[in-house]
């Protein structure tokens, strides 16, 4: 399936209004004045709030619908806004969800560095790594669901601003790995990337069950034995 770009929706008065060059009236006039609509302005506040609202409202239709599913006018129900109100923030449905997957990205991508980086052992930062990422499947679990149902296998998804986000998050444990290796506690040969893609290839194929419903998922048991599992091939001798 394709996540096509919508396009672009121009607003156009309702027929009843007519411009002022259409009636006669001069544009300097106070008659023409009275018939302009008086916009209050928009604090960057209320704007902020609004931006967060939508893309809240947003977040739960995706989960509820899936991407295809979903639609503007739904998204607005939720938010409890007019569609146009929508198109003022985000230019299409598209622009809602790439919202949606960078906030989500940048939250558990503040997570997952608060809690690799931290001074110590390979190991234990590998293990806190795979359970923090099973967590994400256990918290965001629609999102998840999305993600790899819909937004993946999107033929535009190669190379589109959603990958890139992707890639920011499993790049953590490729810094990891490539420190590790600096430091002496990996083997030399050892290759991050591979690394990488057997690691969240595997936590994947764990977490799909749960994400449907058919099975449990123990994040701290399973982010202990996966480690120990793995770094008994990869780490070098204390």
């Amino acid at each position: 399936m394709s996540l096509q770009i919508l396009n672009n929706i121009q607003y156009q008065a309702p027929l009843g209004l007519a411009r002022a060059s259409d009636v006669g009236i001069a544009s300097g006039s106070a008659c023409h004045r009275s018939l302009e609509p008086s916009m209050p302005p928009i604090s960057p506040e209320r704007m902020q709030d609004r931006h967060d609202t939508i893309l809240d409202a947003a977040k739960r239709v995706f989960a509820e619908k899936g991407f295809e599913g979903a639609s503007i006018a739904d998204i607005a129900r939720v938010a409890g806004i007019s569609d146009g109100l929508v198109y003022r923030y985000f230019r299409n449905k598209r622009d809602l969800l790439y919202g949606v997957l960078k906030k989500f990205y940048e939250r558990i991508l503040v997570d997952l560095e608060n809690e690799v980086f931290k001074n110590r052992p390979f190991r234990v930062r590998l293990e806190a790594l795979i359970k923090r990422h099973i967590e994400v499947f256990v918290s965001d679990t629609d999102l998840c669901r999305l993600f790899i149902a819909e937004v993946r296998v999107a033929s535009d998804y190669e190379g589109s601003s959603i990958q890139d986000l992707n890639r920011r998050y499993t790049s953590v444990l490729i810094r990891i790995v490539r420190e590790a290796v600096k430091t002496g506690e990996l083997k030399p040969d050892v290759n991050p990337k591979l690394l990488r893609d057997v690691i969240f290839g595997a936590i994947e194929h764990l977490a799909w069950g749960y994400v449907n419903g058919r099975s449990q998922l123990k994040a701290a048991q399973t982010a202990r034995e996966l480690a120990s599992m793995l770094t008994s091939g990869i780490c070098l001798d204390d």
